[in-house]
């Protein structure tokens, strides 16, 4: 944590002095800035509506997963098509993320609030209502969008109304949104698909992104530039931090922004939590196809399992926090919960070729993932935060670009590599449904023709109806002619069979090696973020953390005698 106070120059006027007379009810709508820091129970409120408008945008973002096979079958797609609509949407997003480094500039709540209801809107009205496959893209791609930039923006914010003293709650709170978005999305799905279409569940979502886009716009504020830009320990640095604002020049503040962020404690930071992640993507966007083609689960039960990661994620968050912030140390936590989930996605990837699992073996092991997972990210978001304020406070949003950007393109590109590796998956999604009713009403022209496999043979080389006589005649006196009839009225499905049915045994067979093959590279962008933790910005020892608190103290209590010095 920072301990080190910035000079202040109460002679100069503040660049963002509140303009004389009361706002209109308009100018709220787009004129959000605090001329003050806001007693404890606004902030609490100002946060409570960043983690719930983060939770919910994630709720419409995921929710396309959850009925990832639906959605498939309604648009004709193939399963690599569904996956580019992934890919190009989280490429989208890192560069929205990019774009949203100018948060700093146009206002972060404005940014948080608007894109709220632009991204309620496309849910709601959009994606349910695509006249094809290549719109449902495009209207995902401006979903994605939006995402990219609310990524960046409503850390910012949590950043901006927590002190670092309290930093790894507030961000454990944040980190939530997803993991909760990711909870109600499988909750209400669980639930509710076996009465609601996939139209339905993304109509769920976007109701409940206009419900809090509502609260949002009347009630959702954010610091001025000159509050924001500096480094806040403690609550107790109120007083101090409001009369440097008096002084700061908040455009000389950014100046270089971008330089001061692309360093290797920011940048390969940013990049190590994108790959301890690479697990926690492929939950959201495959767990669905993982658990319904490698063992058989429905939309409903896949996602209810997947339940077990998301609720113990969420929980070890704010915990997590909680105890970070009261020893007001960062990388132990870091270290054990990293440590943690490399043993327990180990575990995880070791079971991936066993069919005979059970839902509940899965339900410990992801209690055990989502835990350890929590414990290692919560403190890293602050963490990372205080690492940017380091370099320069005033470019928080610009560092959270950076981090915004490393963790789409890594999204993006793991979901392009997955169906390369795991190729068992595209023959599964587009034609083991098909093919397992095929099997199921062909069962006994199959019967038949195994029976007779030298007969079907040689009818087999002829079109249908096509047979010499002789051919026919001997079929007829050995097959009899109602099995025949039997085999001929289900030519459709044997068709299915021939054509696709030896590609699915296939894909069955070698789709769970596969997939244990890419849980294992998870594991390994587990282990490559173990030495990034030593290049962010904190202490390891409770005891010198407190040391610094207490010198900080002393030096915002010098500092605020020195400024009443000066005025009396």
């Amino acid at each position: 944590m920072s301990a080190t106070p910035t000079p202040f120059h109460a002679d100069r006027p503040g660049p963002d002095a509140p303009a004389a007379g009361a706002p209109t009810a308009l100018r709220r709508l787009y004129r959000r800035d605090l001329a003050e820091y806001p007693a404890t129970g606004r902030r609490m409120g100002y946060l409570a509506i960043v983690v719930v408008t983060t939770i919910v945008l994630y709720y419409m973002l995921y929710i396309q997963y959850a009925v990832a096979t639906s959605i498939i079958t309604h648009f004709g797609m193939t399963y690599r098509y569904f996956v580019w609509v992934s890919v190009i949407g989280n490429a989208v997003g890192a560069f929205a993320s990019l774009v949203a480094g100018l948060a700093d500039r146009w206002g972060r709540a404005n940014l948080v609030v608007y894109g709220l209801l632009i991204a309620s809107l496309l849910v709601f009205l959009g994606l349910p209502n695509a006249g094809g496959k290549t719109m449902y893209l495009v209207l995902f791609a401006l979903v994605s969008f939006i995402e990219g930039i609310v990524l960046v923006a409503t850390p910012a914010l949590i950043r901006d109304f927590s002190p670092q003293v309290g930093r790894a709650t507030a961000m454990g709170a944040w980190t939530m949104g997803p993991v909760i978005g990711s909870l109600v999305v499988t909750t209400v799905t669980s639930n509710t698909l076996d009465t609601a279409s996939w139209q339905d569940e993304l109509r769920y979502s976007g109701i409940a992104g206009l419900v809090v886009f509502v609260i949002a716009i009347v009630a959702l504020r954010e610091l001025s530039p000159a509050l924001r830009d500096q480094i806040m320990v403690t609550l107790r640095d109120r007083a101090l931090v409001e009369a440097r604002a008096k002084g700061i020049d908040p455009q000389a503040a950014r100046r270089g922004e971008w330089r001061q962020m692309l360093r290797l404690d920011v940048v390969g930071s940013a990049l190590a939590i994108s790959l301890f992640l690479l697990l926690y993507f492929a939950a959201v966007g495959n767990f669905v196809v993982y658990f319904a083609t490698t063992f058989g689960y429905s939309e409903q039960r896949a996602n209810a399992v997947a339940n077990w990661y998301w609720a113990a994620n969420a929980i070890a968050l704010v915990v997590i926090g909680l105890v970070s912030d009261r020893l007001k140390v960062r990388k132990p936590f870091m270290i054990v919960g990293a440590v943690g989930s490399i043993v327990m996605t180990a575990i995880f990837a070791s079971r991936a070729t066993h069919p005979t699992t059970d839902y509940y073996t899965f339900a410990w092991l992801f209690i055990g993932i989502g835990v350890f997972s929590g414990v290692a990210y919560g403190p890293w978001m602050a963490s990372f935060t205080e690492t940017v304020e380091k370099h320069n406070p005033a470019a928080t949003a610009t560092g959270l670009a950076v981090w915004g950007w490393t963790i789409r393109i890594v999204v993006a590109v793991s979901a392009a590599f997955i169906p390369v590796l795991v190729t068992s998956v595209t023959p599964l999604v587009d034609h083991g449904t098909e093919v397992t009713a095929a099997q199921r009403q062909a069962a006994p022209a199959l019967a038949i023709v195994n029976a007779h496999p030298q007969v079907f043979a040689e009818l087999g080389k002829y079109p249908p109806g096509k047979a010499p006589a002789d051919v026919t005649a001997k079929a007829v006196q050995e097959v009899g002619p109602a099995d025949l009839a039997v085999v001929q009225k289900a030519q459709p499905q044997l068709a299915v069979l021939t054509k696709y049915g030896s590609k699915v045994q296939k894909a069955a067979h070698d789709g769970p090696g596969q997939w244990r093959d890419w849980w294992w590279i998870c594991v390994g962008g587990q282990v490559l973020f173990l030495p990034f933790v030593f290049v962010m910005a904190g202490r390891w020892s409770p005891k010198r953390a407190k040391e610094d608190a207490e010198q900080h103290q002393a030096a915002v209590d010098r500092e605020l005698a020195a400024l009443g010095a000066e005025r009396a």
